[in-house]
């Protein structure tokens, strides 16, 4: 699942381009249209509204537990077609043990919508 790409270095301006946000999962449902197991998920990002997302975390979590649960996604990719579902939000994660997402996410509450720098 690790992928090396050689991006060199980034510039502070390059690293602000990405806009990373706090946000709570206010809805979960299986996908089942998606080609790899997933779920949809709606998140509240605060002024930025409800986001939809596809994310590949069925094999560490439940929907009882990403329910109310706080994430960080990047919030300014343009937005894309997943079977019959539209994605407007990456949710970000890292690779875990058998090739599963763990999620990243604020160790304490945060705002919706508030934004990693």
């Amino acid at each position: 699942m690790e992928q090396h790409v050689d991006t060199g270095l980034v510039s502070f301006a390059d690293f602000l381009k990405v806009d990373i946000r706090s946000g709570t999962v206010v809805r979960v449902e299986e996908f089942q249209k998606a080609r790899k197991p997933a779920y949809k998920l709606w998140i509240d990002f605060g002024s930025l509204g409800v986001k939809g997302s596809s994310a590949q975390l069925t094999g560490l979590y439940r929907p009882e537990e990403l329910k109310g649960r706080q994430v960080l996604a990047v919030v300014n990719f343009p937005k894309k077609q997943v079977a019959d579902f539209v994605s407007e939000a990456l949710v970000l994660g890292l690779p875990g043990a058998k090739g599963n997402v763990v999620l990243v996410y604020p160790e304490r509450p945060v705002p919706n919508g508030a934004r990693l720098f």
